[in-house]
């Protein structure tokens, strides 16, 4: 028999949100996790609040609206908010009814700023690491580091020199309709950081991935991650320069908790110089990086690499490159949204969480973690 194709929709629906996910979807684990992690954020929630006045967007609202943004890949928070009007399952992630308005977009966008300008991104990575340390997932001993170019919000036509009284005036517009976008012939011309800024976002730097590569401003991204399970442990973004993979490495380890021995941490070679290791060793942390096989001296010798290992660290060294890929084609992070250093480091470390949340249920899906909180729903 052919059913009747009915246009009038019902007045009142019995099912509820709950019903309408699925129990097997990877949300609701995630869902478990993530609300655990943010009971742990409640205090400093209510330090940031004031206890009067009108009620503002729930910051635990607002934190899964991000994560949800990122791990979709919805590339603006307008296509957010609209997602969220008609997408029954963003609706329940977040903790919206079927009947609540959603937010305004500029008003999500004036909410998120106070979490923003607050050091709430670090303190959400922090309690995802714990519950993947509850889980017993992470080790105290293997770790390696890398870095990763992050394309910044800034065109290279804002990249001037920081004396314009010596720069010749930009073109007028090709037409004739106003447009703001002149045009700038920059070719020949010797351009550098100490030089020339962005005036776009003055804390870009130009800088290119290798010989050969074409130039772009751009931030240093540094992940510090654990090598049993592949867990991020610590991030931070600095400014793109020579030292910066260094030194964000050093400032990752000294953060590890403290530990009398045995500790490795891989590399690869651009971390082979004798100042990185001598501060390694100094902290007792066992250099695994890569060695230098042509151009100058390599600062480690066989006894370093003589054990089984380093060769083993040299084998997951790689799988970091996993999670800068997962960053870039899944976590909007492959051209950055977000303008200034902290701001951006803020949106790194909070695209680290989510990626660890990924990778904490699939280690749940498989049985290689510990079992969730009494009362969460896997």
């Amino acid at each position: 028999m052919r059913g009747a194709d009915q246009q009038q929709g019902a007045l009142f629906s019995v099912v509820s949100l709950e019903d309408r996910v699925p129990a097997d979807h990877p949300l609701r684990v995630m869902r478990a996790l993530v609300d655990g992690a943010l009971g742990e954020l409640a205090p400093r929630f209510d330090a940031m609040y004031a206890r009067i006045g009108r009620p503002s967007v729930p910051p635990e609202q607002l934190l899964r609206a991000l994560l949800l943004q990122i791990l979709y890949t919805v590339r603006s928070e307008r296509l957010l908010m609209e997602q969220l009007d008609y997408n029954l399952l963003f609706r329940w992630f977040v903790g919206l009814a079927i009947d609540d308005a959603v937010w305004v977009p500029t008003t999500f966008t004036k909410n998120r700023d106070r979490l923003l300008a607050g050091d709430v991104a670090t303190a959400f990575f922090a309690a995802v690491v714990g519950e993947a340390r509850r889980r017993d997932l992470l080790s105290d001993e293997h770790f390696r580091v890398d870095g990763t170019l992050l394309e910044a919000w800034a065109s290279q036509k804002s990249f001037r020199p920081k004396d314009e009284s010596d720069a010749p005036p930009p073109e007028a517009p090709d037409d004739a309709s106003g447009a703001r976008n002149p045009t700038v012939n920059f070719h020949g011309q010797r351009r550098s950081n100490g030089t020339h800024a962005s005036t776009t976002d003055p804390d870009a730097r130009l800088a290119r991935k290798g010989h050969g590569k074409e130039a772009k401003l751009s931030y240093a991204g540094h992940v510090l991650m654990d090598n049993r399970h592949g867990l991020a442990v610590g991030t931070c973004v600095t400014h793109a320069s020579g030292t910066a993979e260094c030194d964000a490495a050093l400032a990752l380890v000294a953060a590890l908790p403290p530990r009398a021995r045995g500790r490795t941490l891989g590399a690869d070679k651009g971390y082979d110089v004798r100042r990185l290791t001598d501060g390694l060793r100094a902290a007792g942390v066992t250099p695994h990086v890569a060695q230098h096989t042509t151009k100058r001296r390599s600062s480690i010798d066989g006894r370093t690499t003589r054990h089984a290992g380093y060769a083993e660290s040299q084998r997951r060294r790689k799988l970091i490159e996993e999670g800068f890929g997962w960053g870039k084609t899944v976590g909007l992070l492959r051209k950055l949204r977000h303008r200034g250093l902290a701001t951006v480091d803020w949106v790194f470390t909070f695209t680290h969480a989510a990626y660890n949340l990924v990778r904490i249920r699939t280690l749940l899906r498989v049985g290689i973690a510990g079992p969730l909180p009494l009362g969460a729903t896997a």
